[in-house]
């Protein structure tokens, strides 16, 4: 069967516009009302999930596993999620939205209670795997059916908005609802509320929904599962280099040696086997795209701007400033802020007034560098918490501001088959890949830069220096390890400013006329050739 037929319900998606209408909910619910219940299905959805590494501390200590395993099984459910996106209109007109919401709602509750219990690594980072893929599955059922209820056009630079402030704002009150619970009882009520919110969305559901189909049925055919599975292993792989990377002092480690040769190995399996196969799961020509591969750059050196946030942002604020866990997630207000005020400003600029992508990238990547100039002139022992505000909202500003664009920007992919798979690619780098390649190379720059300014600052701390003989050694040594820490973190902020500036710079004169266009000029080879003969020529005179 061609592709073409398989995918005809998305091209009558595509140039079709009907009225908006939710057909799956009964008929003694109200039509004005409908939309705002899918809304809040989403929600629930996004707020749910495997592990909420708000809570990670108190996972740590509850059960028995190292941080790294916990965020390993964070980054695994964002997998999951990514690799939705390739079947995800394949799924939709498979299955009708009543039965899709409960299935999902389902699994979510089994891989919640799971979570809740389990001790073992590899079960726990399997079951937020599956995890996060009904997340999205959810989630995207729920969008579909109220994208023409937010942009009547279907105008997409609207809709990735709404999904930004959906996505990103979920993200910042389930840190603020996980610390919360945790504080006032335990972190398992967290899972506990979650699966009772769930609990009664499904009553809901069943009660309010219908069994309607809007489409034709289509056939799960020509799926490449096995392609999916392995570019999920793939990434699994990269993800635990990056994790585990620093805990097991990175290729000294056999377990890092494995994973990098199985990341390399599936890597190369997968691109061979696109080559041949009829249907793969993400064929050679997306990676061919410009969209495609110059987004990818950009969030990979983006999340290198904004890896501070993860690794010691927590550490200066809680170890050295003196904030108890209450204090550090108000802040999640801040950010929230900074988010919704970034989706605004994205919404009525680039989607309404239709800003340029040049001209927004450069506003985003602006309140990235000033947000690490403001810390980087501003860190200090006695940091008020009004200080950290600015720079949190210029943070969550400016990073939703390039997510949009890049996101939008996908919209230049053909529609089919490589519009699903492109989304599948950038969600690889943005949901994980390039989040953990930032925090892995900035915190092996810190646990470097530690040690030798501890080592640089203790040089003079001997038995002959009268102000060390007045102090107990093991504070000398404390103080020594934290101003070591507070001058690698200043270190850090002014380097990554710089290179924030250098990205800036050369955004701009590659967008602008400062770049001759349409001149005559020598290439650099002509250029070579001219200058070795002239050194030719002046070496070979004898003086």
């Amino acid at each position: 069967m061609p592709p073409e037929r398989l995918y005809r319900p998305l091209l009558l998606m595509q140039y079709e516009i009907p009225k908006f209408s939710v057909p799956s909910f009964r008929s003694f619910v109200p039509e004005k009302v409908r939309p705002w219940i899918i809304l809040f299905f989403a929600i629930i959805f996004q707020l749910s999930g495997g592990v909420y590494l708000a809570a990670v501390s108190e996972m740590v200590g509850s059960l028995s596993l190292m941080q790294e395993d916990i965020m390993m099984a964070g980054y695994a459910s964002l997998v999951g999620l990514a690799l939705t996106f390739t079947l995800m209109f394949r799924l939709k007109f498979r299955f009708t939205s009543k039965w899709i919401l409960i299935g999902c709602c389902t699994a979510i509750i089994i891989g919640n209670l799971i979570c809740m219990h389990t001790q073992s690594v590899p079960v726990l980072v399997a079951t937020c795997f599956v995890l996060g893929f009904f997340r999205m599955w959810a989630t995207f059922a729920c969008n579909t059916q109220i994208q023409l209820w937010l942009t009547p056009v279907r105008d997409l630079s609207v809709f990735f908005c709404f999904i930004n402030v959906l996505v990103q704002g979920c993200m910042q009150i389930s840190g603020l609802m996980t610390i919360y619970t945790a504080f006032f009882s335990m972190w398992e009520y967290m899972h506990l509320i979650i699966i009772g919110l769930l609990c009664l969305m499904l009553l809901a559901i069943v009660i309010l929904m219908r069994t309607q189909r809007e489409v034709r049925k289509l056939p799960l055919y020509g799926i490449d599962w096995l392609g999916g599975l392995m570019w999920g292993l793939t990434v699994l792989s990269l993800l635990f280099i990056c994790v585990y990377g620093e805990h097991y002092d990175w290729w000294a480690s056999e377990y890092i040696r494995f994973a990098s040769i199985a990341a390399a190995v599936l890597l190369g399996l997968n691109l061979w086997r696109a080559s041949f196969i009829r249907h793969p799961y993400i064929a050679l020509k997306t990676w061919t795209f410009k969209a495609v591969y110059m987004s990818l750059i950009v969030y990979v050196l983006m999340d290198i701007l904004l890896a501070p946030a993860h690794i010691f942002e927590h550490i200066y604020m809680e170890n050295i400033l003196g904030y108890d866990s209450l204090n550090l997630i108000s802040l999640n207000w801040v950010m929230l802020a900074g988010i919704t005020a970034g989706c605004f400003f994205t919404w009525r600029t680039f989607a309404v007034r239709k800003w340029r992508y040049r001209t927004m990238n450069v506003i985003g990547l602006c309140c990235i560098i000033a947000y690490l100039a403001i810390f980087y002139f501003g860190i200090d022992y006695n940091l008020p918490k009004t200080a950290l505000m600015l720079p949190i909202f210029l943070r969550g500003f400016g990073y939703v501001v390039v997510a949009i664009c890049l996101l939008t920007l996908l919209t230049r992919v053909p529609f089919i088959p490589n519009f699903p798979q492109a989304l599948t690619v950038q969600a690889f780098f943005s949901a994980s890949l390039a989040a953990a390649t930032g925090e892995a190379i900035v915190g092996h720059i810190l646990n470097v830069g530690t040690k030798w300014n501890s080592m640089f600052l203790s040089t003079n701390l001997d038995n002959v220096n009268m102000l060390a003989r007045q102090h107990y050694v093991g504070d000398l040594y404390g103080m020594v390890q934290q101003q070591a820490l507070m001058v690698t973190m200043k270190d850090i902020y002014g380097w990554l400013a710089l290179l924030g500036i250098f990205c800036l710079m050369i955004l701009l004169i590659h967008e602008s006329d400062i770049r001759p266009r349409s001149v005559i000029e020598p290439t650099y080879k002509v250029i070579r050739k001219m200058i070795m003969g002239t050194y030719r020529r002046f070496s070979s005179v004898k003086i």
